[in-house]
């Protein structure tokens, strides 16, 4: 028993303590730098989007506005939306857009495969619907190009927590923050294993089309291009806004899709799990250990309370263990705000590791394409602070409707599903 207390506390600390300083020590002792300049490649920029006619004429305000001076097309796929947006953009002939009808919904995979293949520029540049560019942020970007050994970039996520209870806040505060640092680290050493979905950008000839379904593109496009011999870099100066689920109920359905996606990346994309993936070991030390982890405490748990009746030191050991979950659990009960701030970091550890083992439940046994399970969060609930909000032309506010809560009913049967195992 001795063994497993053991083998499991190394496996956790080495995951969240030990890979991150080899990381940081790497990126100081052997940096890989690479060159940037003020270059002006075009543009293609892609959004793919379903249902999102509440949010669609801010996006397009803001898309229209942007300050890159070589933009050369805008591609908007609508993914068999049924809330009006392909009736908007049917509307108006907007300078620059593409748009892309797709009649019956076929993920975010397909929408995006669909713009790739209409877009003509240099760089191709993902954008998400919410996610607000800063004044600059592309260029910056595409500066990094100018290095021939980079092969897609992405900026950095800023975000916005008005609101937010403190177990959100706290994986959207000092989780985020830990993620994107080191990130930063696998980026000056070779290249993380992911970048933030809703911008980066791609060198067009080195775009591979994603398999049916994927719901991880913002993994698997960034390793098919180190695949290739290619780098993925982080530029912190391209800045872009965004705001996460405010509850924690919210944040935990966010974090079961990922942790569901990444079991799905394995298995449609199993070279990723080989030697033919040049960062294998971020690989599985960044994302595969994350996904063991919960399964490593519980069996720190249990050894622990086995070896109590023979230790002190065990015992004490497992009286702080199970006082870590009763506070966890406490923090995501109460509603006393001095108490939830102070419980908040366990609070978040508990909802990232639960989703991790609901994610993969997810995966084993749901039915038919796993992204059919999720739809976008309510996007009412996720606009960005009034005051940084675009105003958009009444003409184009005016078509919005209302989201049909019929259409989402399958999916909130699978949040109760979830709610239900955590």
């Amino acid at each position: 028993m001795k063994i497993v207390f053991w083998v499991s506390l190394a496996g956790i600390l080495y995951t969240y303590a030990g890979y991150p300083v080899a990381m940081w020590m790497l990126a100081r002792l052997r940096p890989r730098p690479w060159k940037t300049a003020p270059i002006s490649p075009s543009v293609s920029v892609v959004l793919a989007v379903h249902n999102g006619v509440a949010l669609l004429p801010r996006k397009i305000q803001q898309l229209l506005g942007l300050d890159y001076p070589n933009i050369k097309e805008i591609i908007v796929v609508s993914d068999g939306s049924t809330d009006g947006t392909a009736e908007l953009l049917a509307q108006r002939q907007y300078p620059l857009f593409k748009v892309i009808v797709l009649k019956e919904r076929g993920g975010k995979a397909v929408a995006v495969n669909a713009g790739m293949a209409e877009a003509t520029a240099d760089v191709i540049l993902f954008v998400d619907i919410r996610p607000e560019i800063a004044p600059g942020a592309i260029q910056q970007l595409v500066a990094n190009f100018a290095d021939p050994k980079v092969g897609c970039v992405s900026g950095k996520l800023t975000l916005r927590q008005e609101g937010h209870d403190a177990a959100s806040a706290a994986i959207g505060g000092f989780y985020w923050r830990y993620e994107q640092w080191l990130r930063g680290c696998e980026a000056e050493i070779d290249s993380p294993v992911g970048v933030y979905g809703g911008f980066y950008a791609i060198r067009r000839e080195l775009a591979v089309r994603q398999p049916a379904g994927m719901i991880l593109d913002d993994m698997f496009q960034p390793l098919s291009i180190i695949r290739q011999g290619y780098r993925s870099v982080i530029d912190p100066h391209a800045i872009v806004y965004d705001t996460w689920p405010r509850t924690v109920e919210g944040e935990f359905h966010r974090k079961v899709r990922t942790m569901a996606g990444n079991f799905q990346l394995f298995q449609l994309a199993p070279w990723t799990l080989t030697p033919r993936n040049r960062v294998l070991f971020q690989l599985l030390s960044h994302k595969v250990m994350r996904l063991i982890v919960p399964y490593l405490l519980v069996l720190l748990l249990v050894s622990s309370l086995v070896l109590a009746a023979g230790s002190r030191a065990y015992a004490i050991f497992a009286a702080l263990q199970i006082f870590g979950w009763v506070l966890a659990l406490a923090g995501l009960r109460s509603e006393t705000p001095l108490f939830n701030r102070i419980a908040s970091p366990a609070s978040a550890l508990f909802v990232l590791k639960a989703a991790a083992v609901v994610g993969l439940y997810r995966f084993l046994f749901t039915r038919g394409p796993l992204w059919k399970t999720w739809n976008s969060s309510p996007l009412e609930a996720m606009r960005p602070a009034p005051e940084t909000v675009c105003s958009a032309p009444r003409e184009l506010v005016a078509v919005a409707a209302p989201v049909d809560i019929d259409k989402r009913s399958f999916n909130d049967l699978h949040d109760q599903e979830e709610l239900r195992i955590l």
